[in-house]
């Protein structure tokens, strides 16, 4: 059984197994239990957004999940009749559902930049090139750029 805010299968094992162990954080496991249950059904039923929402809460028949984004919470608020009457078929008792936007959560990771490089033949070119150039007024700019490329590299 997966519990939400773990991001794998042994985080959530090491997780029950810390509830089940102590007293006071005994009585906890059955509402993760049927926080974790609930969430799969949610993804059971809404597939394309199960990446996307969380459960957050569900008391006294008032569903609260998280979004991340206001454009994601746009599609989901046409979703929920259609979430809310699958969930009841499964025998959850659940009278409305919120949306709750926590952007901080779908922040994506920064992509990993990649460096240019160039081979030697190339880093050679462009120092012959700016040899071979006439010196004018004109090319001086590309010139000096051409031999900074070329030292850079080099």
């Amino acid at each position: 059984m997966h519990i939400y805010g773990t991001k794998n299968r042994q985080t959530s094992i090491v997780a029950t197994d810390f509830l089940r162990k102590n007293d006071r954080m005994a009585s906890l496991l059955p509402a993760a239990m049927r926080m974790a249950r609930l969430q799969t059904d949610c993804a059971a039923i809404l597939p394309v957004l199960a990446g996307n929402t969380d459960v957050i809460s569900f008391q006294d028949g008032v569903l609260v999940l998280a979004v991340p984004s206001s454009a994601v919470a746009a599609r989901m608020k046409q979703m929920l009749p259609k979430l809310q009457s699958a969930l009841v078929q499964r025998g959850w008792v659940v009278e409305s559902i919120k949306l709750k936007v926590q952007v901080a959560r779908a922040m994506p990771e920064k992509p990993e930049m990649r460096t240019l490089e160039l081979p030697k033949t190339a880093v050679q070119a462009f120092a012959e090139l700016a040899e071979s150039l006439e010196d004018t007024s004109q090319n001086k700019d590309l010139v000096a750029a051409l031999r900074r490329l070329a030292e850079k590299r080099k």
